[in-house]
């Protein structure tokens, strides 16, 4: 049963994912721009984060309105599938992850630091 769940949630972050970055609001710098300037890195949890510390205001507001519109898909999606918001957010985060490595983006290890694939 966990499996078949696991198979939804696959098909269904993948859409989401694929979608997220259209349906974020015009800013200075959108989400693929700051993925290829290497300033915003993928993380395991499906969420993004800002790979410098001291990244700018512009860069931080990004961050949070990204995670905020794909936590609202994650937990539409759990709760639609009747899944775990946990696994949802794994799943999501693995396939986040390996997008990143084929573009060649950072993304952030289990110890929490960054390395550009």
């Amino acid at each position: 049963m966990a499996f078949l769940t696991r198979i939804k949630c696959i098909g269904l972050v993948a859409l989401v994912a694929s979608g997220l970055s259209i349906a974020l609001p015009a800013a200075a710098i959108d989400l693929d721009q700051a993925r290829t300037q290497g300033v915003v890195g993928e993380r395991s949890d499906g969420l993004v984060g800002a790979v410098d510390a001291s990244a700018s205001s512009e860069v931080r507001s990004l961050v949070e309105t990204v995670n905020a519109a794909r936590m609202q898909e994650y937990k539409s999606i759990a709760q639609k599938n009747g899944t775990p918001l946990d696994a949802v957010q794994t799943v999501a985060g693995e396939k986040q992850l390996q997008r990143a490595r084929q573009n060649k983006w950072y993304v952030m290890d289990a110890s929490g630091r960054w390395s550009k694939p």
